[in-house]
């Protein structure tokens, strides 16, 4: 129930006039929309579960075949008044959820078949529909493909098949997904929605590497209100940090520094992100423009981390302390002149 109010207050802050709130199905829901955006007068972005999208289908909103000749339509349905749904379609992202539908498809009867032959075999078979049961569940959970499998399980017996229907109607919205806002075109423009939306996964990238990757900010071994926001803005003041990093040490990264090139070379905004052609160099050859190796950032910090110095006495004096550093390596030098670093080189 806040968020209104903490709009208002970077509204304020930072002198905007408008701001777009984008988020995942996941974060607004439409309770979320109902109960909490809307009344606080904000512009959204998110997008339609599965569910929804099989429902616009069903209901005659758009057919698949719009798709032959296009990768995103913007239609309109009288279950989202006021609203604009970008439909659309990507071969890809359809071809490798069909793949991995299969494998784990093909997985759950492998292990499903190995519960069968333990209930067929003549030594020691499987009994009971509860113990059956039970490991037919730890088969499902694992996989996460009950809804497509039509099960039967006795006392002394057990068979199972696949739901070809209900397969086949999850197979017809591959690829699909919907973006939905209450933006009007004039504002925003159908391409630029849906890239704003898929703009999320540097949303994802920052969670990941505040989450797992670089920071961990969990486990919080803290109690106390203050030690816990003052653990987290450490970690945020951190990633603060790395993010302007790998943005002044991209020409040693693999991450792309010619971005311009690949937003131009993408012919859709449906369509996988490009990169560049320098990008797909470094990629090949593992070299950059400058003949050094292309590293990751965390093995680049770690190749910075081997820079020494050192505080050493002499054996004729020891109140004379004098400091040493160690000599640059090629890659530590580039670095140190991306960051804007001169460091003492004494030999």
């Amino acid at each position: 129930m806040t968020l209104g109010a903490q709009i208002t207050k970077i509204k304020e802050r930072f002198g905007l006039s408008r701001v777009v709130l984008v988020g995942d199905r996941g974060m607004i829901t439409q309770a979320r929309l109902d109960e909490e955006i809307k009344p606080a007068g904000l512009d959204w972005i998110t997008a339609l579960r599965s569910s929804a999208i099989r429902d616009l289908l069903d209901g005659g909103a758009f057919q698949l075949d719009l798709f032959d000749q296009r990768d995103m339509a913007a239609i309109t349905s009288p279950d989202y008044p006021g609203e604009r749904l970008m439909v659309c379609r990507n071969p890809e992202l359809a071809h490798r959820r069909a793949n991995k539908r299969e494998d784990l498809l093909v997985a759950t009867e492998r292990d499903l078949a190995i519960i069968r032959d333990r209930v067929q075999r003549a030594r020691a078979p499987l009994r009971g529909k509860a113990e059956i049961g039970l490991k037919v569940g730890e088969v499902l959970h694992r996989h996460k493909m009950a809804k497509h499998f039509e099960l039967t399980i006795g006392d002394a017996s057990f068979s199972f098949c696949r739901k070809a229907e209900a397969i086949a109607a999850e197979a017809a919205l591959d690829g699909l997904y919907v973006v939905r806002t209450n933006l009007p075109p004039e504002v925003m423009a159908d391409a630029e929605a849906v890239t704003a939306y898929k703009s999320l996964s540097r949303v994802e990238h920052a969670f990941r590497s505040l989450k797992t990757v670089d920071l961990e900010i969990r486990p919080i071994f803290h109690w106390a209100s203050p030690r816990v926001k003052a653990h987290v803005f450490l970690c945020m003041l951190a990633y603060h940090v790395e993010h302007h990093m790998r943005a002044k040490l991209a020409p040693l990264l693999y991450d792309d520094t010619d971005r311009e090139t690949a937003a131009r070379m993408r012919n859709s905004a449906v369509a996988k992100a490009q990169r560049s052609p320098s990008a797909i160099a470094k990629e090949t050859t593992g070299r950059t423009e400058d003949g050094l190796p292309v590293q990751s950032f965390q093995s680049l910090l770690g190749d910075l981390a081997t820079y020494c110095r050192i505080q050493a006495t002499t054996p004729l004096n020891e109140n004379y302390v004098f400091t040493l550093t160690s000599r640059p390596t090629p890659t530590q030098k580039r670095a140190f002149e991306l960051l804007g670093i001169t460091p003492d080189c004494t030999q």
